[in-house]
């Protein structure tokens, strides 16, 4: 069996009148990622768990920002990874400039969380034990316990 071996296009290796997309596997068009509030108390911690309990979601942190990462491709990313809607594309995509893309990018960030229990091992290894609640009163024994008889 003979197998192709594909070349992948560098930046600046892009001949004069071509475009980088017709080189790229669509990365910018397979997620989204939203700026978050970085979590400080075990509710925001536990919420972000929440969210990457909901299938294709990761969370990664450059610098001092957070950022929730959705996975899903958009619905107009054609097979050849173009996209189906250029022309009426949203504001957002037309604003994004292969200058800056993530085509070179090899996706290290500061810290990167691809299943909810890695979250939850930061959270216990960032946030000090809870301690067990204390009664106001003192519980009753069992034996003082009556259950009612059916």
């Amino acid at each position: 069996m003979i197998s192709a071996v594909v070349t992948k296009m560098k930046k600046e290796d892009l001949p004069a009148g071509e475009v980088l997309c017709s080189y790229c596997s669509g990365k910018c068009c397979r997620y989204f990622a939203l700026p978050i509030d970085k979590p400080e108390e075990r509710k925001e911690y536990e919420n972000i768990r929440w969210f990457m309990l909901h299938g294709r979601v990761g969370l990664f942190v450059e610098g001092e920002t957070w950022y929730l990462m959705v996975f899903n491709d958009c619905r107009h990313l054609l097979p050849d990874n173009r996209c189906g809607i250029y022309e009426t594309r949203p504001t957002i995509c037309r604003t994004y400039s292969t200058d800056n893309c993530e085509y070179d990018d090899d996706g290290i960030y500061d810290q990167y969380f691809e299943a909810p229990e890695q979250m939850w091992e930061y959270m216990q290894a960032m946030l000090p034990a809870e301690r067990p609640r204390k009664f106001s009163v003192e519980p009753p024994h069992p034996a003082e316990i009556s259950l009612p008889v059916i």
